[in-house]
């Protein structure tokens, strides 16, 4: 090894073990991040990273190369979350905008559900959710949408609402489910849906640290706790799920209740039967493979995993020692399987 090579960094555990990097997004001058709210991968290994930039949508090679950039403008109100449907469809969530939009790979727009700037009845008092007086229809402050090969299209409503919807892949409204509260079906912020191989719908319920569980039909089948306010899940062709957790640095609401020695940012790796089996994150940010606030994962055909950050912002927990939060926080983190 050379004077200036690093040492690799290896994350994980057994079987399940990646190479951390968070150098492998090579941007053009003038190109920032700022805030990587979302990560998702095409069909083709490419990857379109969702930031709170003056350009929100970058897409990239695998290899990092830089592909192009659209979104700019007026586009979005503030982005917060993208998926990308098994037919390369873009889909964003714009959380802020009340609405998700659909949009060609190269950014055409060809759908977008809710309306722009109108938000549900559901009597939140700004993000607080719990100020939420009711559950409410399409959208109060949208989270994340997932498409499923059938083409039904998911959407977690999250941070002004307690539902998961369910649309036709032409924007009908087919079902709506969930309310406020800790109880089973019900949500404290319902961050992002999945739907598995299986047809499991799995939310990751942030602000009650927990993944539910639910058949198609919207009825309760289980719950996962051993998580720290997760924010996404993904699964693998491995068939694990993978976990985005943000941990309890940032995010906080006035006055919420904080564990003892509660974890910090991390990816968690389970099998379906709610088995732990690799877990690593957030102890030394900015360190590679730590994290400060775990928001978007998405994982490509060879395993490799995505994950980014939103950066410190106003709510964070300050460190016992009363330091400031770290500036240098990596926003896009890849992780190579080995």
């Amino acid at each position: 090894m050379t004077d200036n090579q690093k040492d690799p960094v290896i994350v994980g555990s057994g079987d399940t073990q990646f190479e951390a990097y968070d150098d492998w997004a090579k941007l053009p001058n003038g190109f920032e991040f700022k805030e990587g709210v979302g990560v998702a991968c095409d069909s083709h290994d490419r990857v379109y990273v969702f930031s709170r930039s003056e350009n929100p949508v970058m897409v990239f090679e695998r290899d990092g190369t830089f592909v192009s950039s659209w979104g700019d403008g007026d586009t979005f109100v503030r982005p917060h979350s993208i998926y990308v449907a098994p037919d390369d469809s873009v889909w964003c969530a714009d959380d802020h905008g009340h609405v998700v939009h659909k949009f060609t790979p190269d950014g055409q727009l060809l759908m977008t559900l809710g309306e722009r700037g109108v938000a549900s009845d559901t009597g939140v008092e700004g993000m607080d959710f719990r100020t939420m007086k009711q559950a409410a229809g399409p959208f109060n402050l949208p989270t994340h949408p997932h498409v499923t090969v059938d083409g039904d299209v998911w959407v977690s409503d999250g941070y002004g609402n307690a539902q998961i919807h369910k649309f036709s892949s032409d924007g009908k409204l087919l079902l709506s489910f969930g309310e406020p509260g800790t109880g089973e079906g019900q949500f404290g912020v319902p961050h992002g849906v999945m739907v598995s191989s299986e047809g499991l719908v799995y939310v990751s319920d942030r602000e009650n640290s927990r993944i539910q569980r639910f058949d198609q039909d919207g009825k309760f089948v289980d719950m996962w706790t051993d998580v720290a306010r997760p924010c996404l899940t993904v699964e693998g062709k491995d068939g694990l799920i993978y976990v985005a957790e943000v941990g309890w640095r940032v995010g906080m609401y006035h006055g919420q209740a904080v564990p003892d020695n509660p974890p910090p940012a991390r990816v968690s790796v389970f099998t379906k039967k709610s088995e732990l089996v690799a877990r690593w994150g957030g102890e030394n940010p900015p360190d590679v493979g730590s994290f400060w606030a775990a928001h978007g994962i998405s994982i490509d055909s060879h395993g490799d995993l995505y994950v980014s950050e939103v950066r410190p912002g106003l709510y964070e927990l300050k460190k016992p020692q009363g330091n400031e939060a770290p500036t240098d926080i990596p926003v896009l983190q890849k992780f190579v399987r080995i």
